[in-house]
Parts: C-alpha cells; sequence; structure tokens
C-alpha cells in the first residue's frame, strides 16, 4: 500500500495508543512508516493538520453506518446511542478525547449531523435548538470521556471534606454508570426545552 493520507493518519492512530498524544511527533511516526520524515509533508503540512485528519478519522469510525432512527425508537434512545458509539470510539484510543477537542466540530458534520438535526427535528425541536442540543450532547461526551481518561484526582480529606471524601469513590468507580446517569440528566434537560421555549 502506498504512502497516502489515510495510511499516515491510520499509522498515526496506532501510535498513538503506544505513545500517547505528547509522544506522538511527525518524526516518530516517519520511523513508524519507514519512511523519512519529508515523505509525510506531501500529505500532511504539520501535527496539528494530522490531528484534524485523526479526528475526522475517530469520528468517521463512531457514525459509520449510522442510521436514522428504527421504527420504534425514539429521538432520546437514539442520541443516546449515538453518545455512547462517540464515547466508545474516542475510548478506543488513548488520548482520543484529546485529539478531538482540538478538532472543535468540523468532523462531526454531513450525513451524521444531518441525521441527528432531522431525529431532533422530527421530535419537534427548531433547527436552532436541534443544534444546540447536538451540540451540548457531543461536548458532555467529549468531556466526560476526556476525564474519564485522565489520572483519578486524590480523595480529599474526610476531617476538612467530609462530603467531597464520602462522594470520591462515585467520583472514580463505574464510569460507564456516571456517564449513563450524566446523560440521562442531559437528555431529560433537552426533552424539557422543548416545552420551556
Amino acid at each position: 500500500m502506498g504512502l497516502g493520507r489515510e495510511t499516515i493518519v491510520r499509522a498515526a492512530l496506532g501510535l498513538l495508543n503506544e505513545v500517547g498524544l505528547d509522544g506522538l511527533t511527525l518524526r516518530r511516526l516517519a520511523v513508524e512508516l519507514d519512511v523519512q520524515a519529508p515523505a509525510l509533508y506531501w500529505h500532511v503540512r504539520n501535527k496539528a493538520e494530522l490531528l484534524d485528519g485523526m479526528a475526522a478519522a475517530i469520528v468517521g469510525d463512531a457514525f459509520d453506518g449510522l442510521e436514522a432512527p428504527r421504527r420504534g425508537e425514539s429521538w432520546v434512545e437514539w442520541t443516546a446511542e449515538t453518545a455512547r458509539r462517540l464515547r466508545d470510539t474516542m475510548l478506543a484510543y488513548r488520548d482520543g478525547p484529546r485529539v478531538l477537542s482540538g478538532a472543535y466540530l468540523a468532523h462531526v458534520s454531513g450525513r451524521p449531523l444531518e441525521l441527528a438535526l432531522r431525529t431532533l427535528c422530527d421530535a419537534g425541536f427548531s433547527v436552532r435548538d436541534a443544534a444546540r442540543g447536538i451540540t451540548t450532547v457531543y461536548s458532555y461526551v467529549q468531556g466526560f470521556t476526556a476525564e474519564e481518561q485522565a489520572t483519578a484526582p486524590p480523595a480529599a480529606d474526610p476531617g476538612r471534606f467530609p462530603l467531597a471524601a464520602r462522594a470520591h469513590a462515585d467520583l472514580v468507580a463505574d464510569s460507564d454508570a456516571r456517564f449513563e446517569h450524566g446523560l440521562h440528566l442531559l437528555l431529560s434537560g433537552l426533552r424539557l426545552s422543548r416545552f420551556g421555549g
């Protein structure tokens, strides 16, 4: 297979799992691909452009095969499942959420965005409120997943901060349950916003 942008991006994602975002350099990637570093510049001008391609690949993988809600599937169920797909794909890569954090929402466009907007608009949201809702869900997933991959905070001093100390175990354990709880709160608020104006 020739050296092309897709090959470079996929190799970078593989290397990301080994060295993390801070250890990922174009020079190291060139070694991984067994090419001279200047060969990469024909396809990616710099690390920022490489990260842009990596973010696009992660989002593309997350939403590959995404379809409109099935018959009987609510917009809440569909949006929750879409959020879970994005989280799972980000977690498949070391520092995956950090890769996406610099990409803003440029890659959550085209068909996935259209499907998300259509799903919410069909449920009674305006285009503006649907767009705001989708970007809020995306930001929640990206932020939660970034925190999930970060180093857990130390426990608080129970003598000074008894409630924080009691809460610590829940704050660092069972990330799936915490994710689902936050997603439920977010989608419940989004549901209520249709009636609040």
